[in-house]
């Protein structure tokens, strides 16, 4: 009996620590705003947090399928890797991604307020404007992707994908700013790495629970092109950060304005995940048993969960473009 509880604790308190990084990445976006707004002096659109909720749920609707086609790639480079994988999410993020683009569709249709009732949404309006039609976009991309997952060939769900990518770095540069294609350049790179290092890491481990002795290889192979995407990432979140906010500005507004604090925020929740995966590679290549470095990397996985959250709530704050 106390060999069968002491099995079941250590599952019981990956669940909680699951249970407690999920409320904590919906509240984010919820109470998020009002928190980093404090004080500021600026306002926020209406129907931010939920705004940030639903682009919480979009990101990590894409990072699942990406990252299972990623990491179901590298594992053909390694010898002995069984080819049965876990059972797809991929149907199940496109339909999540699906009903959040399409909320957020419905806010852009009612002139980017949060709509009280199905009439005041004028779906037709949605091809009159630049946001409308990037917005249709990732609708019908998402549904195009569920299709794809489900079919014979779920591979190509990599273009529906790839649209909802380029869609977003659209979306968040508009053309009346300075240069917008440099941005969305920089956004696409950024949006595009970090989705293929959080939804890698969740299918590295998900592979790992049927315990192949191929593990701690995929692992290993894996944080050698995290650390490629981390640069990547780096870069373009520091080019990205600098063109919104000047030098010599930088620091006054992380701390005066509400998009400063919250990417301050995001920056420690990146460091601290940094931390975790350099821990897991120091595992894999010292520790007796290289697959203990899954204990850092679970750890890393929930705290990546964080991270989306924050960028999320990045998108829907106000934004100090000082030209």
């Amino acid at each position: 009996m106390d060999d069968e509880g002491a099995l079941r604790r250590p599952g019981a308190g990956r669940a909680v620590a699951v249970l407690v990084l999920a409320v904590l990445a919906a509240l984010i976006p919820l109470l998020g705003p009002s928190a980093s707004l404090h004080g500021t002096g600026e306002a926020a659109a209406p129907g931010t947090g939920g705004i940030a909720l639903l682009r919480t749920v979009v990101f990590a609707a894409l990072c699942v399928p990406v990252g299972e086609l990623f990491v179901n790639r590298l594992a053909r480079a390694v010898p002995g890797t069984p080819g049965e994988a876990p059972r797809s999410w991929a149907p199940y993020a496109a339909g999540v991604g699906f009903v959040a683009t399409l909320g957020l569709a419905s806010v852009v249709a009612t002139g980017n307020l949060v709509p009280s009732s199905l009439s005041e949404i004028d779906v037709g309006g949605l091809y009159a404007s630049r946001d409308g039609k990037l917005a249709l976009v990732e609708v019908n991309a998402f549904l195009v992707a569920g299709l794809c997952a489900l079919s014979g060939r779920p591979a190509t769900v990599v273009w529906p994908l790839a649209a909802v990518v380029v869609a977003e770095a659209l979306r968040a540069h508009p053309t009346t700013e300075h240069d917008p294609l440099i941005g969305s350049g920089l956004t696409l790179v950024h949006l595009a790495c970090a989705t293929l290092w959080a939804g890698g890491l969740l299918h590295v481990l998900r592979r790992l629970r049927h315990d192949t002795p191929t593990g701690a290889a995929l692992l290993g192979l894996y944080a050698r092109v995290a650390a490629v995407l981390l640069a990547a990432i780096t870069a373009t979140g520091v080019w990205s950060s600098l063109r919104r906010m000047p030098p010599d500005t930088v620091l006054e507004q992380l701390t005066t304005t509400a998009y400063g604090r919250v990417l301050l925020a995001k920056v420690l929740l990146v460091a601290a995940v940094a931390a975790l995966a350099l821990w897991a590679r120091i595992r894999l290549r010292r520790a007796a048993d290289p697959l203990t470095a899954c204990s850092p990397a679970r750890a890393e996985v929930m705290v990546l969960g964080v991270v989306v959250a924050a960028s999320a709530l990045l998108t829907a704050l106000p934004v100090p473009i000082r030209w």
